[in-house]
């Protein structure tokens, strides 16, 4: 099980977020909105990417099926930090 967050932000901005706050997931960087066109991301963002929302969240199960997306997911919201680890917390489960 893994939880892959994509943003809109760029590669170094993302690592140096991700290592200060030492967060347990994968981060990919979608500066283009190629992926975003695939996995469809789409909605309403901000910036020149404003037709992508800024961050998706996907939970991969252990088969490697997308389990649960997660879009927008506000990285402001104890809420949705909590959704998320429901939803981790659930798909581990159903691995095991």
């Amino acid at each position: 099980m893994v939880a892959i967050s994509i943003s809109s932000d760029g590669a170094d901005e993302l690592a140096a977020w991700a290592k200060e706050a030492n967060f347990p997931v994968l981060f990919a960087s979608d500066t283009s909105g190629e992926i975003a066109e695939k996995y469809a991301t789409t909605g309403t963002g901000i910036g020149p990417m404003k037709k992508f929302y800024k961050r998706v969240v996907f939970v991969v199960g252990p088969t490697g099926k997308i389990a649960q997306v997660f879009r927008p997911f506000s990285a402001l919201s104890a809420e949705g930090y909590a959704q998320l680890d429901s939803a981790v917390d659930r798909v581990s489960k159903e691995g095991k």
